[in-house]
């Protein structure tokens, strides 16, 4: 007889990541925005945004190591690997928009 796992994979930090580093990028973006295109926003804007790709990248690199190493939670952390991912198109937009504007 085959054992049904009911666990959830209880690793929080990924999801807290990528909702925090969504939120903060998208309010320096409407706060540069705001600013009518304020140079200082940007200065304190790209370093966040580099340091939240490396930050991201690193979480993936964990889940994708988790993923490979626990089979059982493989659909709980692929779902917390797409949430992370969600982040490039939205950092990429908002990099477009800003490049359009200057």
């Amino acid at each position: 007889m085959k054992t049904i796992h009911n666990k959830h994979f209880e690793e929080k930090q990924s999801t807290e990541l990528a909702v925090g580093t969504f939120i903060i990028s998208t309010l320096l973006f409407m706060l540069y925005i705001i600013s009518n295109e304020s140079p200082n926003i940007l200065v304190i804007a790209w370093p966040f945004a580099l340091s939240g790709i490396v930050l991201n990248a690193i979480m993936l690199f964990h889940l994708t190591e988790r993923f490979i190493h626990l089979p059982e939670y493989r659909k709980d952390i692929g779902f917390k690997i797409l949430i992370v991912l969600s982040n490039i198109p939205i950092t990429f937009l908002y990099y477009l928009v800003v490049m359009k504007i200057n």
